[in-house]
């Protein structure tokens, strides 16, 4: 569907950066991080919505949401709600996010059975354009390994594809 693609790479075994170019304005990339309004019309991959999605965007603030399968043609997932929540250490505007993502339930627990991840966005101006480098550590090799495992690089290939179609509609 893209013109451009992500590229991605591993650094240390438990490092994964991904960079992706937007065609949009930094300013506008980085508001569809910080708005719910916006976040519910990219935020997810392919085929699921966001019916939940509360942003308290600042730090110390808390991002709560649940992804929901739509797409019937999804099979067993269709149906599955998937909670995360997202704590904001950093926010420099429009440069910069940094929070702490993990999975957790309906109530905002979180999952420790499940890996969090550190996440650090970088918004780059490129002179109308964006690059965007999302820099996720995770505490373990096996960590990053787990969450690759459950289809994450395509979850996010797709999540950024629904971001750069909703940019497409601000042109």
């Amino acid at each position: 569907m893209s013109k451009n693609t992500i590229i991605s790479r591993v650094e240390d075994d438990q490092v994964l950066v991904l960079e992706r170019i937007f065609d949009a304005p930094r300013d506008l990339v980085f508001k569809m991080f910080k708005d719910p309004e916006h976040l519910k019309h990219w935020w997810g991959p392919k085929g699921w919505e966001l019916p939940v999605c509360n942003v308290d965007f600042r730090p110390g603030g808390v991002w709560h949401y649940c992804m929901k399968c739509v797409d019937q043609n999804q099979g067993e997932f269709y149906g599955m709600e998937s909670w995360g929540k997202g704590v904001y250490k950093e926010i420099i505007e429009p440069e910069k996010i940094v929070y702490v993502d993990f999975f957790s339930d309906a109530e905002g627990n979180t999952n420790d059975a499940m890996p969090s991840t550190n996440i650090t966005l970088e918004f780059i101006d490129l002179g109308g354009k964006t690059k965007l480098i999302n820099r996720g550590e995770y505490a373990s090799a096996e960590s990053l390994k787990t969450v690759m495992d459950m289809g994450m690089l395509q979850g996010i290939t797709e999540t950024w594809d629904r971001l750069e179609a909703v940019l497409e509609q601000f042109k």
